[in-house]
C-alpha cells in the first residue's frame, strides 16, 4: 500500500483539529452510525475543557489506496517542543491558515520549523466562509511569510486551497462546487512525496523515538517513524542514547499502527511507517531504537531552550494535606522526573534541601497545565513567582524577548501600546489599522509579559488578542516593575466572617467570600494602596442588649474575585507563593510568620 506521512500545522484556533475529525469522516474511519466526539482528537480533559491541543497525536486515514498518517499538533509555543519532533516523523505539512486572521505568531513559528526541515507546505485558508474573511490577503501574507523565513524556490511555489473544516469542504478555487474534501486529499496523495524510508526496507532497523506514552497492561510505549529496515513482535532490539550510549536492550513485545482514531497491533512494522513500540524499561524521546548490530544513532531535532522558570515545592501551609493524598517531596519529584522524561520541553533541578525543585519550561501556560494536571492526580503544592532564565555571552548578560502579536479595537490601542513600550520595556515594531480593529506587533521582553494578561483583559474589555512567540536573545533591559498594590494578610486561623468581610472591603477587593477556611499568612484580597496590611477577617460584630432585629442579615458581600491558577500564579510577588491542591487556590506568604516575614524583608535588603 502507498503510504504518506503529513502533519496539520497552524496558529491556535485556525481550526487543525476540526479539519482532522472531517478528514476522519470522509475517509470512512467512523462508521455511519459511530458516535464521535467533537474534537475527537482532543482526547485529553484539559484539551476538551481548554479547547486547544497540548499533546501531538497521530492518526491515519485510507484515500484510494493510499494510507495517510496524520499528525495532529499543538498551536500554543509553550507546546513547541512537542511540534519540533512531530516535524521529523512526517515528508509533507498542510499549513491551515484563517483566511479573516492571516499567518499568526504561531504559523510563523511552527512554519520556520517546517521549512527548515525542507519540508513543502500545503496552504489551506480555511474558514472563508467567515463574514470577514479576506483569502486573497491571507494568500498574499503567506506568500510573504515564506519569503521572510527564506525559503527555497520549491517552498515558495506551494499549493494552496480554500476550505471551511467545519462545513467539511476544500476546493482550488474559492467559487468551486463546495462539496467535500476529496480534493484536498488528492493534492495530499499528488504533492506530498512517499516516505524515502520505503527504499531501505532491507537495511537494519532503526527508528526515532519521537514521544512516550504508557500503558496499564506493557508499560512504556515509544511512538517513532521507521527510518530503515523492519521490526517484529518477539524481535531483540536495542536503544542508544543521542550520543551512542546503549542504555537498554530489550525484546518487543508489541508492534502497533494507527489505524483511525484508535491503533492497532500488527506483526510487522515497515521503514517509512509511524509505529508505537512496547517492550523497553528506559529508553525514551530522542533515543535510537534499533537493532543489535548498529551503533550510530539516528540525529535528534535540537530544543529550543527553556526561557522561564518556577520553583515547585511541598505544600507547608496549615491547611496541608486536608484535600490531597500525595503531599511529600519525594512523590513529587518522582511525578516531576516521570513529566520530564516525556516532555523534552521541560528541564528539572532539585534545589539545596531537596524541599523544592526548579521545573524550567517554555512558558505560563505549559506550567499551568503540568500544575493543573497534577492537582488532579491528588498532589498539593506550593508554587513560586516564575522567574525568566537569562543567559550569559561575551561578559554580557542576556535576556529572552518575545514577539507580542496583539488584535484589538481602535479605541484601546493607545491604552496597550502605553503599557508595553512604557514600564514593560517593549519596542513598538508595527501597528495596522483595519476596519475598526488594530494589530500592534512589539518585541517585549519575557519578564515584562509576566502577569500582563489578565490586565490586558482588563484594558480591552475582555476583546482583545494576545499572541507571543519566542523572538531573539537580547542585553537585560533594566528593572521591570511588578505588582503596584499590596495585598491584603490574615492575622488569624479560622473561618472568614461575612461581617469581618463586609468591614474590609473599604480596604481593597477580596479573594474569598464568608465561611472560606483562612490562617495567619494568608493572601485574602488586594489592597486599594500599594503597602501590604495585615487585616482580622474573624472579628464578628460585637453584641449589645439593644440589637434591631435583622440588621445582621443585612449584610451584603461583594462577589470576591476569583484567580484561575495561571492568574495566581503570576499575580504572586517574589516574596508570595500559591498554594495549590485538588480543590483549592490559595495566595499566601512564603513566611507566614509575620516576624519572619519583616527578618526576612531586612535581610534581603
Amino acid at each position: 500500500m502507498d503510504l504518506r506521512n503529513i502533519a496539520i500545522i497552524a496558529h491556535v484556533d485556525h481550526g487543525k483539529t476540526t479539519l482532522v475529525d472531517e478528514l476522519l469522516k470522509q475517509s470512512g474511519a467512523f462508521r455511519e452510525n459511530q458516535a464521535v466526539a467533537e474534537r475527537a482528537m482532543d482526547s485529553n480533559d484539559l484539551e476538551r475543557e481548554r479547547g486547544i491541543t497540548i499533546f501531538a497525536k497521530p492518526t491515519s486515514v485510507e484515500w484510494k489506496g493510499t494510507r495517510i498518517n496524520i499528525v495532529d499538533t499543538p498551536g500554543h509555543a509553550d507546546f513547541g517542543g512537542e511540534v519540533e519532533r512531530i516535524l521529523s516523523m512526517v515528508d509533507g505539512v498542510v499549513l491551515l491558515v484563517d483566511a479573516a486572521e492571516g499567518p499568526m505568531p504561531q504559523t510563523k513559528f511552527v512554519t520556520s520549523k517546517a521549512l527548515a526541515l525542507g519540508l513543502r507546505p500545503i496552504v489551506v485558508l480555511n474558514k472563508v466562509d467567515k463574514p470577514d474573511a479576506e483569502p486573497d490577503r491571507a494568500l498574499d501574507e503567506c506568500f510573504d511569510l515564506f519569503a521572510s523565513l527564506d525559503a527555497d524556490e520549491d517552498q515558495l511555489d506551494f499549493p494552496h486551497m480554500y476550505a471551511s473544516g467545519r462545513s467539511g469542504w476544500a476546493d482550488a478555487e474559492l467559487d468551486g462546487p463546495r462539496k467535500d474534501l476529496s480534493a484536498l486529499f488528492n493534492l495530499i496523495v499528488n504533492h506530498v512525496p512517499a516516505p524515502r524510508q520505503i527504499k531501505h526496507q532491507d537495511e537494519d532497523f532503526r527508528m526515532l523515538a519521537t514521544t512516550l506514552g504508557s500503558d496499564p497492561f506493557v508499560g512504556r510505549i515509544l511512538t517513532g517513524r521507521i527510518e530503515t529496515g523492519r521490526v517484529k513482535v518477539g524481535q531483540t532490539v536495542q536503544a542508544i542514547s543521542r550520543i551512542g550510549q546503549k542504555i537498554e536492550q530489550f525484546r518487543v513485545t508489541r508492534v502497533q499502527a494507527f489505524r483511525g482514531l484508535g491503533q492497532a497491533d500488527i506483526e510487522e512494522g515497515l521503514a517509512g511507517d509511524i509505529v508505537s513500540l512496547a517492550g523497553m524499561t528506559k529508553a525514551t524521546v530522542a533515543d535510537t531504537i534499533c537493532a543489535l548490530a548498529v551503533d550510530d544513532p539516528l540525529d535528534a531535532q535540537p530544543i529550543d531552550p527553556p526561557t522561564i522558570t518556577v520553583t515547585f515545592g511541598i505544600n507547608d501551609s496549615p491547611l496541608a494535606g486536608r484535600e490531597g493524598k500525595k503531599v511529600q517531596s519525594r512523590v513529587i519529584r518522582e511525578r516531576l522526573m516521570k513529566e520530564a522524561e516525556s516532555n523534552v520541553a521541560i528541564k528539572i533541578a532539585d534545589t539545596p534541601g531537596g524541599e523544592a525543585f526548579e521545573v524550567s519550561g517554555r512558558g505560563e501556560l505549559q506550567m499551568g497545565v503540568l500544575i493543573e494536571n497534577m492537582r488532579r492526580e491528588g498532589f498539593e503544592l506550593s508554587i513560586s513567582r516564575p522567574q525568566v532564565i537569562m543567559r550569559e555571552e561575551d561578559g554580557q548578560r542576556l535576556e529572552p524577548i518575545e514577539e507580542v502579536t496583539i488584535d484589538v479595537d481602535d479605541e484601546y490601542s493607545g491604552a496597550v501600546i502605553e503599557k508595553l513600550t512604557g514600564a514593560r520595556k517593549g519596542d513598538l515594531v508595527e501597528m495596522r489599522q483595519n476596519a475598526g480593529k488594530t494589530r500592534i506587533v512589539a518585541h517585549v521582553p519575557s519578564r515584562g509579559l509576566i502577569g500582563y494578561h489578565g490586565e490586558f483583559l482588563t484594558d480591552t474589555r475582555g476583546t482583545g488578542v494576545l499572541n507571543r512567540v519566542f523572538h531573539s536573545w537580547a542585553p537585560y533591559k533594566g528593572p521591570i516593575p511588578g505588582r503596584r498594590q499590596g495585598v491584603l494578610i490574615s492575622m488569624e486561623d479560622g473561618e472568614a466572617v461575612a461581617y469581618a468581610l463586609w468591614n474590609l472591603e473599604e480596604r481593597g477587593k477580596l479573594f474569598l467570600g464568608a465561611q472560606a477556611k483562612v490562617y495567619q499568612g494568608m493572601i485574602i484580597g488586594e489592597h486599594s494602596r500599594d503597602n501590604d496590611l495585615e487585616v482580622n477577617p474573624l472579628k464578628g460584630k460585637k453584641l449589645t442588649n439593644v440589637r434591631a432585629s435583622g440588621t445582621d442579615e443585612a449584610v451584603k458581600l461583594t462577589t470576591p474575585i476569583t484567580l484561575s491558577l495561571e492568574e495566581a500564579i503570576a499575580y504572586i510577588n517574589d516574596d508570595e507563593l500559591v498554594e495549590v491542591t485538588p480543590n483549592s487556590i490559595r495566595l499566601r506568604k512564603r513566611y507566614l510568620d509575620p516576624h519572619e516575614r519583616k527578618r526576612m524583608a531586612k535581610s534581603n535588603g
